[in-house]
């Protein structure tokens, strides 16, 4: 039996891009903003080290950090930063570690089967969901992620952190620095990559630590080897060159000068609360959607905890069998590419099946609403393919 094809929406999303990560670079960009990078230098002499500071200078202001916090350049993106962080700290306290996404649940494994520690408590809670935030013990160190990338689902606030804590909060806030409302004073390390809400280029990390997490690097000693690239003190004290501008190892010039740009755009939209601005507009765009449509719902169950970046949505439809939910999704994402409208937006391989829409700081919201009726196409005719097969 013949289909007649249905309508396809008329306007398009100027920009399709709406991968996780790496994430759409601003609009306007292009490669004439590398023209100033130091290329062919020697990362640690005089120009190239005050072009480095100056990132990490511009980031603490942006970011508002309190001015007794450190920031650092450091490798192989947010996961290098978050592995230096637990290498590092870990180990004279037990540890609870908060998982409910794919990389939350990597952290478990590191500390578990890689560091081996034996007093470990991994607070688990299913995609869609948080763990019980009032179960975490503040006498131990607590490792979470801000945003679950991979669920659409992030911590409401930083009030369940009490200021009064014993152990040292460590975490990932790779999707969520710059756009999300992140309480500083609450976190002790942050990790984040330029790659997620910037819209940078991947393998640098950037890691934020507060004094009680200097503290912790200069009285304790790791019984473990510690890597070079994981390095943060030498002889018993904080390396204060990282935190000045010194790196590891050598970094890209080519990509610190994108993530200059990328800061420039931060300015340009007001600051931190320009970007978060953003985020919530292009998230808002997506939940008025939902909200009057009755074949998809967030994955996110609570509204108070659902991400304003990584969006994740999931088939609802009671039409669409639910053993063949994965690859009907997938299907649909392939169909969205193959227009040209949409890259890069079906859901995490080990989440459950359905879409992820990224929506921070770097994407406009005039592009997210563009794509929604084709959301609806692609639905509607993968339901009509699926009943026509059958």
């Amino acid at each position: 039996m013949s289909v007649t094809p249905l309508t396809k929406p008329a306007r398009r999303p100027e920009d399709p891009r709406f991968s996780s990560g790496p994430c759409t670079k601003r609009k306007g960009w292009s490669l004439d903003v590398l023209k100033g990078a130091l290329l062919g230098r020697n990362h640690r002499q005089t120009d190239t080290l005050a072009r480095i500071a100056e990132s990490l200078s511009r980031t603490r202001t942006l970011l508002e950090l309190p001015d007794d916090y450190r920031v650092a350049l450091v490798p192989a993106s947010d996961t290098g930063a978050v592995e230096m962080a637990i290498w590092n700290l870990l180990g004279p306290r037990g540890v609870d570690v908060l998982a409910w996404e794919a990389f939350s649940a990597d952290w478990v494994t590191d500390i578990v089967d890689e560091l081996k520690l034996s007093d470990v408590r991994a607070l688990e809670a299913p995609y869609g969901e948080l763990p019980d935030l009032t179960a975490v013990d503040f006498t131990r160190d607590v490792v979470f992620a801000w945003n679950g990338t991979t669920s659409g689902v992030r911590v409401p606030d930083g009030n369940w952190i009490p200021d009064s804590r014993e152990g040292l909060t460590i975490c990932d806030g790779t999707s969520a620095v710059f756009a999300q409302d992140m309480d500083w004073r609450k976190l002790d390390v942050t990790t984040y990559s330029w790659q997620k809400a910037l819209g940078g280029e991947a393998q640098h990390g950037m890691l934020i630590l507060s004094p009680r997490a200097a503290e912790r690097l200069e009285t304790y000693t790791p019984p473990w080897p510690m890597p070079k690239l994981f390095r943060l003190k030498q002889d018993g004290k904080v390396l204060e060159s990282l935190f000045e501008g010194v790196t590891i190892n050598t970094p890209s010039m080519l990509c610190l000068e994108d993530y200059m740009d990328a800061l420039s755009f931060v300015e340009s939209i007001g600051g931190l609360k320009g970007a978060i601005a953003r985020a919530d507009a292009n998230a808002a765009a997506i939940a008025d959607w939902v909200a009057r449509t009755a074949w998809v719902d967030f994955l996110a169950r609570d509204p108070e905890t659902r991400s304003n970046t990584s969006v994740c949505l999931k088939v609802v439809d009671p039409a669409i069998p639910a053993d063949i939910h994965a690859d009907f999704a997938k299907r649909m994402a392939k169909r969205l590419a193959g227009e040209g409208v949409a890259f890069d937006i079906a859901s995490y391989r080990s989440a459950p099946p359905g879409l992820r829409i990224w929506t921070g700081t770097t994407v406009e919201r005039s592009d997210v609403e563009a794509l929604m009726p084709w959301l609806d196409w692609a639905f509607e005719s993968e339901k009509e393919a699926l009943a026509t097969a059958v």
